[in-house]
């Protein structure tokens, strides 16, 4: 019988998909997640599956290992994470500098070796899950724009598939944190997008620095030669779409 002790509303309603090649280990893990009171969307054993399993179910996180059977979890992590937007937390057997830090690359929400204990599991699926709330707490109501391209004036284009700027369709070379400025911005084009939202996003800070998010859009500036933002008076930043 599934313990549904200590858990809100809010947990019993979480569902998650496993994916892990470790066959005894995955089913473990499902047995703990179920007595955690989450629901398991399934498990799947490489990043192809994982990928098809999240755009079909939806779950609300993924469990993802790093070092998958002739696949990289990093590689489907990232493209779950571009398309779905869908938390990741991974999971590895390996603790070293070079594994962690190709894992931070794709932004997971944590990071477990294995095999982890029932208690850290369940810390860090409700520390993902409240951080991945306050960025996106409508993630299931995400306007899909019909086109793949924001057009923004100033002759700018945004590719939503690639996070790829062109200016006169040339390629703009961005940095990490300018890519994900016009990502949460072409979320929804034509709203604003709060200073909180923008900072969440960026930075993953629940705490907005506006020093640090004036300097990114001062350097975008810079950089283009023009400014693709609209400040909107305390309310936050519009994209400036061309008509």
């Amino acid at each position: 019988m599934t313990k549904l002790s200590n858990l809100s509303q809010n947990d019993i309603d979480i569902s998650i998909l496993i994916v892990e090649d470790e066959v005894i280990l995955a089913m473990s893990m499902e047995v703990s997640l179920k007595k955690m009171g989450y629901e398991v969307t399934g498990i799947e054993t490489s990043a192809a599956q994982a990928i098809n399993h999240a755009r079909n179910r939806l779950p609300d996180l993924v469990i993802m290992d790093i070092n998958l059977n002739n696949s990289s979890g990093i590689d489907a992590a990232n493209e779950i994470w571009k398309s779905l937007k869908i938390p990741i937390i991974f999971l590895t057997s390996y603790s070293n500098d070079k594994t962690i830090n190709q894992a931070m690359e794709c932004e997971p929400y944590g990071y477990l070796i294995k095999p982890c204990r029932d208690r850290d599991l369940k810390a860090t699926i409700t520390m993902a899950i409240h951080k991945h709330r306050y960025f996106f707490a409508n993630k299931k109501q995400v306007i899909k724009e019909e086109s793949q391209y924001i057009l923004i004036e100033g002759n700018l284009s945004f590719d939503k598939t690639k996070s790829a700027l062109y200016k006169n369709d040339l390629l703009i070379k961005l940095t990490k944190n300018e890519k994900k400025l016009f990502e949460i911005m072409c979320e929804n084009p034509n709203s604003v997008i709060s200073f909180e939202q923008i900072s969440a996003y960026v930075w993953r800070e629940e705490l907005y620095d506006m020093g640090k998010l004036r300097t990114l859009i001062y350097r975008l500036r810079q950089k283009l030669e023009f400014n693709p933002l609209e400040n909107v008076y305390e309310s936050g930043y519009k994209l400036k779409i061309s008509k």
